[in-house]
């Protein structure tokens, strides 16, 4: 909001145009522009290996520029686990956006290399800057959700399944 006030009176650049493929380029200029309406004016969007991030909010989200695919991946963190996750705990998550949970219209993505458990969308060509700051600010707030309510409710599934059946 702050950002697009800025350029309506000439005080800040104007988002990136729509529409064009997602170049590394075109990714860097949309986060850099996303970032800075954000009140990150230093952030330089992506650094030179392809990844960013910024909090919103309470959440955390992070982008990664995929070269080969021409993609940029924007990943809202749920959890990050300090072991590799148990048996059923995943499985109970994608069950919980395949029955309809709010996911801020991202996908369940469990990153290995990490341990993240992430909210994430992809974009393979460039959005309206101020509907990119909505999708964020939707897939960050559920990702706040999911790392609050859902992982309680995945917990007690996997977990406690005998304590879900006396109910």
């Amino acid at each position: 909001m702050l950002q697009w006030i800025l350029s309506a009176v000439g005080m800040a650049p104007p988002p990136p145009a729509s529409g064009g493929e997602m170049t590394r380029e075109s990714a860097r200029e949309l986060l850099r522009w996303y970032a800075r309406s954000q009140g990150a004016v230093l952030s330089p969007g992506l650094n030179e290996q392809g990844f960013g991030g910024i909090t919103v909010g309470p959440a955390q989200v992070y982008f990664e520029y995929h070269e080969d695919r021409k993609t940029l991946e924007c990943s809202a963190l749920v959890y990050r686990f300090k072991e590799p996750p148990r048996p059923g705990v995943l499985e109970g998550f994608q069950a919980e956006a395949r029955e309809g949970t709010d996911t801020g219209g991202g996908t369940v993505d469990y990153e290995r290399e990490n341990r993240g458990l992430f909210l994430s969308r992809d974009y393979t060509q460039v959005p309206d800057g101020n509907a990119f700051a909505k999708d964020m600010k939707r897939l960050a707030k559920a990702s706040v959700v999911w790392g609050d309510e859902v992982l309680d409710r995945v917990a007690s599934r996997v977990f406690h399944p005998e304590e879900l059946e006396k109910r």
